[in-house]
């Protein structure tokens, strides 16, 4: 998937008009195919952590919406970002993490469970909590419509995912036989997600891109960083300890992008770091991955 996403990335970026055709406005109907097909996989059990086990739910939501913002904010500061890129970096940081973050953590032989249920926990609080620190982080900075944004997360995100929930909780064969093709349908998504926004973007992309890497680079590193030490600190066992870290530094850039695309149309460079994170992250998860998967003990 990483080499897929990669390979995407810069055939739309060397050769823009390869993917010119996908419009920014469609970014918000793939994402919800993305978000339908994650609703397709979600069961009551995957709530039961929160009852049966609320300490660890509680640590991954506090790192997840503590952690990345913050550092996410901190980051813009010290490279001094311009106005479009400074929300694009910060709407990353305020995003819940992605369903990426669970595919890793089952390569990485980590608690699954914990994983999924920190990206259904932190996805349902995401459109009070994704404005509510966006504003609170950016209020000096530009004026934000916070009741745009809870609407486009309601819309784009929960909708879709409580349709397919429903789904799946009631007719489950049809739905084990949709999931067979799921993992292909949310590849072609995601890659026409990037191929959008990298190829509208190629010229802006170039002139600011390696800043915007470095950054999201950056993010990315100390969001698996801080989500490890929270582990540790707390004596997780390793299983959760993979868990924490890769979701906490693992994104929903997607929903990042559809954001800073439907929230701020006239700043286009809003959506790049999104954009970037999406290739980088599922690169910098498969590397952490394969070195967590030796860690048993």
């Amino acid at each position: 998937m990483a080499l897929i996403v990669l390979f995407v990335a810069l055939i739309s970026l060397l050769f823009p008009s390869s993917a010119l055709w996908i419009e920014l406005s469609w970014i918000n109907y793939l994402l919800m195919v993305i978000m339908f097909g994650m609703g397709l996989t979600i069961s009551p059990k995957d709530f039961a952590l929160v009852f049966t086990n609320p300490k660890d739910i509680f640590c991954g939501v506090v790192s997840q919406y503590l952690f990345m913002p913050l550092i996410a904010y901190f980051l813009c500061c010290a490279f001094n970002l311009d106005t479009a890129l400074t929300i694009g970096v910060v709407l990353v940081g305020t995003c819940p993490g992605g369903t990426a973050s669970n595919v890793m953590t089952y390569l990485a032989k980590g608690d699954t469970a914990l994983s999924v249920g920190l990206t259904s926990v932190n996805t349902l609080l995401s459109p009070i909590l994704t404005p509510t620190i966006t504003y609170l982080l950016l209020k000096e900075t530009i004026n934000l419509n916070m009741k745009g944004m809870f609407l486009s997360i309601i819309s784009v995100i929960l909708v879709p995912i409580f349709l397919g929930f429903i789904i799946n909780y009631f007719f489950k064969n049809f739905s084990k036989r949709i999931t067979n093709y799921l993992p292909m349908l949310s590849l072609i998504a995601i890659c026409m997600v990037i191929g959008s926004v990298v190829s509208h973007n190629a010229n802006k992309i170039f002139e600011s891109g390696i800043l915007v890497l470095v950054i999201v680079i950056l993010h990315n590193l100390l969001g698996f960083t801080f989500g490890f030490i929270v582990g540790k600190f707390l004596k997780m066992p390793p299983s959760k300890i993979k868990a924490l870290s890769l979701e906490v530094g693992m994104q929903n850039s997607g929903l990042a992008t559809s954001l800073a695309t439907s929230t701020f149309p006239n700043l286009l460079m809003a959506s790049v770091p999104g954009a970037i994170f999406s290739v980088w992250h599922n690169i910098s998860g498969a590397i952490l991955a394969s070195i967590y998967k030796k860690w048993d003990k």
